[in-house]
């Protein structure tokens, strides 16, 4: 009995099988996680897309309520955008917008599920003179 107890024949298949399982498990978070850093990156673009409208028209107004829609539509996401001033901006005065979104962060469906929010943040000069 102890001879059986001391054979190590089967101890390959045991460690290949947790070796396979932490892989699966590794590349389920991947999963999981990797579309947050995608979605961060879509929100820098729309927060640079957004300034650089206020920049050329040279107020925060109908043209960045616009293009903040054409993005909406683009991406398929819903953020919350929120400027530092509202109407015209005087050529080389700032103007910043700041926008954020809500995602969820989990491995299997709500198990382990946690919501954080992304944030971004941009700045700008306007180019337009105003009389």
């Amino acid at each position: 009995m102890k001879q059986i107890l001391k054979s190590t024949k089967g101890e390959g298949y045991i460690d290949v099988v947790v070796l396979v399982l932490c892989a699966m498990l590794v590349i389920a978070l991947a999963v999981q996680v990797l579309p947050v850093y995608i979605a961060k990156q879509t929100i820098d673009t729309f927060a640079t897309e957004l300034i650089r409208e206020a920049e050329i028209a040279g107020r925060v107004g109908t043209e960045t309520t616009q293009r903040e829609e054409t993005l909406v539509a683009q991406t398929g996401i819903e953020l919350e955008v929120t400027w530092s001033t509202s109407g015209k901006i005087q050529l080389n005065n700032e103007v910043s917008v700041v926008v954020t979104y809500d995602v969820d962060i989990g491995l299997f469906g709500n198990f382990a599920s946690f919501p954080i929010t992304l944030r971004s943040e941009a700045s700008g000069k306007s180019e337009v003179y105003w009389k």
